[in-house]
């Protein structure tokens, strides 16, 4: 579940194996470049943490992205 703290929407995602975990920002990345809004993530082993704000806004929440949380959303992960 995504958390707002600190002007950002952070989520963790877990996964089996560090291939599970690429193949997730994978898609990600492809989301991310279409909407032209690009998280900032880390990925270690098989964990992947994202924290999304609009830097267009001043580093805060916006609706960009709320709709890009659905999209990763809607791609599964724990």
């Amino acid at each position: 579940m995504w958390q707002e703290k600190e002007n950002t929407l952070y989520r963790k995602y877990e996964f089996k194996d560090f291939s599970e975990a690429f193949a997730f920002m994978t898609r990600v990345a492809l989301i991310a470049e279409k909407m032209n809004h690009h998280p900032k993530w880390t990925n270690v082993w098989n964990t992947v943490e994202l924290w999304l704000s609009t830097h267009d806004a001043g580093d805060v929440v916006t609706d960009k992205d709320r709709k890009l949380a659905e999209r990763i959303d809607a791609l599964g992960g724990k």
